[in-house]
């Protein structure tokens, strides 16, 4: 599965999670729910469809809010709150061990597949690893061309390989960085696999692969990340519940663009994007149809009103 760690790197989880937490220490009403078994709010159950997803439901914007309906009195802001530290790995190991995991897959309880918001989102994922660490730079071209923001999940594997662009990436506001994991492999409490690769074996294995990628961004990008997407992205719901209590937000997808880089132009699947959609496509095979296939398709989606947000722009803190 490629490199088992980091030459030289000193662990900064504490900075990371003092700096993530400051992110993610605001809380809408809309989320205000506390995910079950956890301290960290949640999106509410209300709020997530049959698969997962967040939907639909959050409060109208100024701009439709019916005439004479004006905002009163501008209110004083609410004290900033405190910061949370998240549980050190034996903490989690104590709160989670023995629980036993009911789902498996794309789409289990916990894991968001569509956002509230009237825009699509693009994510693009780099595994890393042999055959997985090289760079499209056809594909982001094309979205710099157009002006079209992405969130890229990265994998540790792939920063390593690629540490000047991952640093350059992390500075460029039209993209944000993402954990993609430490080894890329299946998020589980009990070794499920998926697509041949074996999950991570138990829940301290669960804690390295969700936390060690953090402290490689932090490293390479200067910030760590409030959403994760496991490798193949497959979870089960108690490793998708340590993700929250982690502080990160495990996203998947509602529409599956390349399968894996694997499709030719005419084939990918970006069209159907619209309000809501996350679309999953990966920009770590240079020479694959995605980047044409993007090409062809986002002008036409632009053109039809189509508009496009990084995850942060559109999805709640937790």
């Amino acid at each position: 599965m490629g490199d088992t760690g980091v030459p030289g790197l000193t662990s900064r989880r504490a900075m990371v999670f003092g700096l993530a937490s400051g992110v993610l220490a605001a809380v809408s009403a809309c989320a205000a729910q506390t995910a079950p078994g956890t301290g960290w709010p949640a999106v509410p159950v209300e709020q997530q469809d049959l698969a997962g997803a967040v939907s639909p439901g959050q409060a109208a914007p100024a701009e439709d809010m019916p005439a004479g309906d004006e905002p009163g009195p501008a209110q004083p802001l609410p004290a900033t709150p405190a910061v949370v530290q998240p549980p050190s790995k034996a903490q989690l190991v104590a709160e989670f061990a023995g629980r036993r995991p009911t789902e498996w897959g794309l789409a289990v309880t916990g894991v968001v597949t569509r956002s509230p918001a009237r825009q699509a989102v693009i994510t693009l994922d780099a595994c890393g690893g042999p055959g997985g660490s090289g760079v499209d730079q056809a594909l982001l071209a094309v979205l710099r061309r157009l002006g079209t923001p992405a969130t890229l999940f990265v994998n540790a594997r792939w920063i390593q390989a690629n540490r000047t662009l991952a640093a350059e990436l992390g500075q460029d506001p039209l993209f944000a960085l993402a954990n993609h994991g430490w080894l890329h492999r299946p998020l589980s409490v009990s070794g499920k696999s998926a697509y041949g690769i074996a999950g991570t074996a138990g829940v301290a294995d669960a804690y390295d692969e969700l936390t060690r990628c953090q402290d490689v961004l932090l490293e390479a990008a200067g910030r760590p990340s409030r959403f994760f997407r496991a490798g193949t992205a497959y979870y089960d719901d108690v490793a998708a519940a340590m993700t929250r209590r982690l502080g990160m937000l495990p996203v998947n997808f509602s529409i599956n663009a390349d399968a894996g880089a694997t499709l030719a132009p005419a084939a990918v699947a970006l069209s159907a994007a619209g309000p809501g959609d996350i679309v999953i496509a990966h920009f770590n095979k240079p020479g694959s149809g995605t980047a044409a296939g993007f090409r062809q398709a986002l002008p036409r989606l632009q053109g039809g009103g189509t508009t496009f947000a990084r995850l942060a722009d559109v999805l709640p803190a937790l």
